[in-house]
């Protein structure tokens, strides 16, 4: 393992040093999404707005499916890369590629056809429908292009090269921005511009990634001819990575109820205003996400490897980080909501009213959902995808939709703004339990 870092002896600055460039890149693809908004809100209006966070649950199905792959597959290579198995790693790499790029297609043959019973699904008003149609359709054209760039964000740090992945995003994430400008501002190009930056932003490390490991030949990683097709390595990727995938489909779910419970108390600036707030949830669960999943391939390889006393110093590590980021986010969310806010719509308009109305207890997620999300992203790690599927589920689905059912039956608006925090505090329990069990398996 000459030509990889994942071999080395870790202390605490090398794992931050490791796992900053894939935070950084996490963060920069979250502002895809919420640049997109900024500029919507401002040249189309917030209708539009709304109406773009209404076909998102189609579009986070997409992302659900490449983040299974590039999780599920990186801690599936590194492990085989700890134990010397470096021509199987490269087959496998190869393989989860290929399938990554075929799986896009599918969803744009299979999605684009039905867009308009999935719209009206959806709970879509008349209103919204043409943004919906435009920004959407744009989207699920270009599917392969978003899968490619979400398994390659992991596949660069799993070939030890971090930095790489994160300045492909970078440059990306300001190449959306620009043009995201320039197509909606002097060449009005509404929500059509707005899906075109963002397509074209998600184009360069999804380029990258298929050039890079096409041409270099001395890394740890590259394309190689595959001898033998495993068909076991695939279900085993999909398996290990079903929790990340959990994960981003329920954002699927909880955001078509968001969008419907917000509808029925305050109409389209409702949901407007509930996009907005969710663009905080996008940066700050994306700093976790960003982190867990850098760290996940020095996991995987330690483990692989049979370093016990490594894995055990790096956990620990990581949960000290994790505690002291929460309490850093959460009071960074409260000092800035309100100058946030002004990025989207006028001060005192209907929109800014309802959110600053009940950001203060929706906040409250944010001192906890970091720990979930690395508890989860830890077990995908030690490739027991079953324990870190079931904290996604329980944390993202099954707590996160019954909260959303319940409490504004019971407790009407009030209710709406508590389901957040209540259901990360009952996916803390979960992931405490499990990472206490999991310290005699893993002996981390």
């Amino acid at each position: 393992m000459d030509n990889n870092t994942l071999g080395k002896h870790f202390t605490a600055a090398d794992l931050l040093k490791f796992a900053l460039p894939n935070t950084i890149m996490m963060v920069f693809l979250s502002l895809y999404v919420i640049v997109d908004g900024m500029f919507i809100s401002r040249y189309v209006g917030e209708l539009a707005l709304s109406s773009v966070n209404m076909v998102y649950p189609i579009l986070s199905l997409q992302y659900a499916v490449g983040v299974m792959l590039g999780t599920g597959g990186s801690a599936v290579i590194a492990c085989k890369m700890g134990m010397g198995a470096m021509q199987e790693a490269r087959e496998d790499f190869t393989v989860l590629v290929l399938v990554s790029a075929v799986a896009g297609l599918a969803f744009t043959l299979i999605c684009m056809p039905l867009m308009n019973p999935l719209l009206h699904i959806l709970g879509v008003s008349a209103a919204q429908m043409p943004y919906c149609r435009i920004y959407g359709g744009i989207m699920l054209l270009f599917s392969p292009i978003v899968l490619l760039q979400t398994v390659f964000q992991m596949y660069f740090a799993t070939a030890g090269k971090p930095g790489l992945g994160m300045w492909t995003v970078v440059i990306g994430g300001i190449s959306n921005v620009v043009l995201d400008a320039l197509f909606m501002g002097p060449m009005k190009m509404g929500v059509a511009g707005a899906a075109i930056a963002t397509t074209i932003g998600n184009a360069v490390p999804a380029v990258a990634g298929i050039f890079y490991f096409l041409f270099n030949r001395k890394g740890s990683l590259y394309y190689v001819k595959i001898r033998k097709l495993r068909w076991g390595v695939l279900l085993k990727s999909c398996t290990n990575g079903s929790s990340e995938m959990i994960s981003n489909a329920a954002i699927a779910v909880t955001t078509f109820l968001f969008n419907l419970i917000f509808m029925h108390f305050w109409a389209e600036n409702g949901v407007a205003a509930i996009t907005i707030m969710s663009y905080y949830q996008f940066v700050f669960s994306s700093i976790f996400m960003g982190f867990s999943m850098g760290i996940a391939p020095v996991v995987s390889y330690k483990y692989g490897s049979g370093d016990r006393q490594q894995l055990k110093s790096i956990v620990r590590f990581c949960l000290i980080c994790i505690i002291c980021a929460s309490i850093a986010v959460y009071l960074i969310s409260r000092l800035t909501i309100g100058s946030s806010l002004k990025l989207f719509t006028d001060v005192g308009s209907p929109v800014y009213n309802i959110a600053m109305e009940g950001f203060h207890i929706y906040a409250l997620q944010f001192l906890l959902l970091g720990l979930s999300i690395f508890a989860s992203g830890l077990f995908t790690a030690l490739n027991n995808g079953l324990v870190s599927g079931i904290i996604s589920f329980a944390r993202t689905f099954l707590f996160l939709v019954g909260s959303l059912l319940l409490l504004p039956a019971w407790f009407g608006e009030t209710g709406v703004w508590f389901a957040v925090p209540l259901a990360e505090t009952l996916g803390i329990v979960v992931s405490a339990v499990f990472l206490l069990w999991g310290r005699k398996k893993y002996q981390y």
